[in-house]
């Protein structure tokens, strides 16, 4: 039976959102591109490009969210149920993937962005021009979707069952977190941090990084299998 549920709670967003944003390749590329323009020593510039590259990044996820929730918001409830179900134990086991990482990194099957990809977004990093940062971010947006995605299709699916305006602004809400710490990143090299500090800050809490995520992918995916199996109701 279609189970029909309200949208997700404001903390539910936050939270989701929050976790998410700590992603080590939108952060990785960031800390790079901050290395490469510091050479430079021109703030505006570091501030222009580091406002593009973010900016990419935030419209890139942000469309493939809003049309990911649209196109599942016109599909009618009982297919969305199975739909809740499958998506529900993709995400529960991508969780477990990322909370293995914490465990045994680098062993194994891991979620992360394909060698041959990581290698280009370092050779375009050797030309920082206007249409490169613009290509980057949304690039590395787009590229790390399938990999890292899992709690942003779980939030997407949810709102997707009552998509009204109030839904359209979680979605924003969503996505202007999840860059947060780009910006954090941003604002604190151009007030002086050494990109080393941070770049060091990002390999020693990796693990925590993809706990983190783990553990509400395997929250959220369990919510959705309960959701759509009837056993709990949102509304």
């Amino acid at each position: 039976m279609a189970v029909e549920v309200a949208l997700p709670t404001l903390t539910t967003i936050l939270l989701t959102a929050a976790v998410d944003s700590i992603n080590p390749c939108a952060i990785g590329v960031m800390i790079l591109l901050m290395s490469t323009l510091l050479a430079m020593k021109q703030k505006d510039r570091i501030l222009k490009i580091g406002l593009l590259y973010i900016g990419a990044v935030f419209l890139t996820y942000f469309t493939f969210g809003l049309i990911l929730t649209t196109a599942l918001s016109r599909i009618p409830l009982w297919i969305t149920q199975y739909i809740s179900i499958t998506v529900g134990t993709i995400v529960v086991l991508a969780g477990l993937l990322e909370i293995k990482d914490y465990f045994w990194y680098g062993k194994g099957f891991s979620l992360a962005i394909p060698a041959k990809y990581a290698k280009m977004i370092k050779e375009k990093m050797a030309n920082v021009s206007v249409g490169t940062v613009v290509f980057l971010g949304v690039f590395v947006a787009a590229v790390e979707l399938p990999c890292t995605g899992g709690p942003y299709l779980a939030i997407t699916l949810l709102l997707s069952e009552q998509f009204n305006m109030m839904a359209f602004l979680m979605l924003v809400l969503y996505n202007i977190i999840f860059v947060m710490p780009l910006v954090v990143i941003l604002i604190a090299v151009l007030a002086g941090a050494k990109v080393q500090n941070i770049l060091r800050w990002k390999q020693g809490n990796k693990g925590y990084m993809r706990f983190a995520t783990g553990a509400v992918m395997v929250i959220l995916g369990w919510l959705l299998l309960l959701i759509a199996s009837g056993i709990i109701n949102l509304n």
